[in-house]
């Protein structure tokens, strides 16, 4: 985008300031709580304990206004035999401060984690000795702070598994007992580097978050203006809005802040190639045009900007236990496929995906096939909804179609012998199958990753989609535009298959399933945000109306799922 860096370094500027102030904190508050609690440490808590039955009893523990909730932290304390666990950590429990406070860099919000009252407390620290109880509030403070914090860096605040329906993709401890986790996180000698450790290792995800700084420098310094509706504007018009259109790429890196006007009122080419980078970067076709489209792109405010990064954010956390080195990624809101080998893409290209009406889902499969010349059986939904309307209206559908009606034992029946007009869907008794061929909607070619959701990765007939900036077309399946580079990639370590012979295979017409020398994860995402390894950020829209529903999550009160391997204790 050519922001200048030193954008990024307005938010580590305020947080140094803020350390320095604390680090006085931390000198004071060493000693004060050295002198008022050296004898108790490694000391049963008697005023813990009961703190801790409070919680367990009644689901909730109120502590100077802010409340404690769940059975992670009492089960801690139990574990402990009530001892505090921060008496003697003084200089963690400023880094978590420091942490906390940091936490709007990555996407959350620093009150999930009681920023300002663990200040307040450490304040108050610092100025005179801590009663009893005030320790112990501080110590159950701090470690609610950690154990929340800690687990949001590695799976995200909001559970997917309540966003997205039929997601399968598995939150994991990955057998560590998380007590002993958050216990050997407290006593760390490395403090921040073990809780960075926490943080998604996905490169896309530290890509945002750069992204979320640049753009939270743009909210700081004003923003952009906003566009006047009207007619739409092309290249070489006169318009008094050219002015704002400038301004506002100008802002964005779209059009260099330099770059001469011919007119201030003439739409030239210079801006037309600013439009036309915006429209890139925005998913819109690349046409020049400010029309509709291109306009409510330009007036999306930057606050909405920045909820949308964050958003993504939150999603890179839910996967970013999910990858292994080779796998293929279809993003379905950017309409892109990847193949990923070794962690270099080896293929990228274009794809077609489910309507609003039939979303292509969220999940994670093994693809363990590919299958060339496939026939494609006629889904229920597509059934009812498409083929049977038509051949109500036109019983001549299916020989154009190249289609064939079979009885479920698989024996074709004669498609003059059934009254179409009087068939429903309900209690069908046939199939319809199409045959092979560059005919078939499947293609020439599907791959395939057994799932309940009958979804597949395939070739199209319809090359024209991939033409189009906006590709929700199907009926949840993906359309590929270069199937067969894949299948190549794919085949590459079988001896049995090169391109040629795939050609070849193809142009015989002959159904043959091909098993792949070892199975590869499929990854169906869904990114509205992306950003390129140079920091080009790019938004697309949210085809199935999904992000709201994070963000409301996002910046609403915290509720734990735990994850998948949980101990017992933890579930119930």
């Amino acid at each position: 985008m050519g922001f200048n860096s030193l954008h990024r370094q307005v938010g580590l500027i305020t947080l140094s300031r803020n350390a320095a102030a604390l680090c006085m904190i931390l000198a004071l508050l060493t000693f004060c709580m050295g002198v008022s609690a050296a004898a108790d440490i490694g000391k049963r808590s008697p005023l813990l304990k009961s703190r801790m039955e409070q919680l367990r009893a009644n689901d909730r523990l109120d502590i100077q206004g802010v409340v404690i909730t769940g059975k992670f932290v009492p089960e801690f304390y139990r574990q402990r035999a009530y001892e505090l666990a921060w008496e003697s950590k003084a200089g963690n429990a400023l880094d978590l401060l420091v942490q906390i406070r940091a936490s709007e860099q990555e996407g959350l919000v620093p009150a999930d984690y009681y920023a300002a009252e663990i200040e307040q407390m450490l304040a108050a620290a610092s100025k005179t000795d801590l009663s009893d109880s005030q320790r112990v509030d501080l110590d159950i403070m701090l470690t609610a702070a950690v154990v929340r914090y800690a687990y949001h860096l590695r799976f995200g605040k909001v559970n997917p598994d309540t966003m997205v329906a039929g997601r399968n993709m598995q939150r994991s401890f990955n057998s560590q007992d998380p007590l002993v986790e958050i216990q050997e996180l407290i006593d760390s000698t490395a403090f921040n580097a073990e809780l960075d450790a926490r943080i998604s290792q996905l490169p896309l995800y530290h890509r945002l978050r750069d992204a979320l700084v640049d753009y939270r420098a743009l909210r700081e310094s004003g923003g952009w203006p906003t566009v006047p509706a009207g007619p739409t504007l092309k290249p070489d018009m006169q318009d008094e809005r050219v002015v704002a259109v400038r301004q506002r790429l100008v802002v964005t890196g779209d059009l260099a802040a330099d770059t001469p006007a011919v007119e201030p009122l003439l739409y030239d080419r210079a801006l037309q190639d600013g439009v036309e980078h915006f429209q890139l970067r925005h998913g819109l076709d690349v046409d020049g045009l400010i029309g509709k489209g291109t306009l409510a792109a330009m007036n999306v405010t930057v606050d909405a900007r920045i909820d949308q990064i964050r958003v993504n954010m939150d999603r890179a956390r839910w996967v970013s236990q999910e990858l292994p080195k080779t796998f293929v990624m279809v993003d379905i809101a950017g309409f892109r496929a990847s193949l990923l080998i070794d962690g270099e893409v080896a293929w990228d290209e274009p794809v077609v995906v489910g309507k609003p009406y039939r979303e292509t889902p969220v999940f994670r499969e093994e693809m363990t096939y590919l299958e060339m010349n496939p026939t494609w059986t006629v889904p229920p939904t597509i059934l009812a909804k498409d083929i049977l309307p038509k051949l109500k209206k036109d019983p001549a559908y299916l020989e154009q179609q190249k289609m064939q009606v079979l009885t479920m034992e698989g024996k074709v029946v004669d498609s003059a012998t059934i009254d179409w007009a009087s068939t429903s869907a309900r209690g069908f008794p046939y199939m319809i199958r199409q045959t092979p061929g560059p005919h078939n909607a499947l293609g020439r070619i599907k791959f395939i990753f057994p799932n309940p959701h009958m979804v597949y990765l395939h070739d199209t007939p319809s090359k024209a989609l991939f033409d189009r900036s906006s590709r929700a077309f199907s009926s949840g399946c993906i359309r590929v535009k270069n199937p067969y580079r894949l299948a190549e990639l794919l085949l590459q370590d079988d001896d049995n298959w090169n391109r040629e012979k795939i050609d070849l295979a193809i142009d015989s017409l002959k159904q043959q399933r091909i098993n792949l020398p070892e199975s590869v994860p499929v990854l169906l995402l869904y990114w509205t945000v992306d950003v390129g390894q140079d920091g080009e950020v790019y938004f697309r829209d949210d085809i199935y109306q999904r992000d709201k529903k994070v963000l409301v999550r996002l910046d609403g009160k915290y509720h734990f799922d735990a994850p998948t391997d949980s101990p017992d204790w933890l579930k119930n």
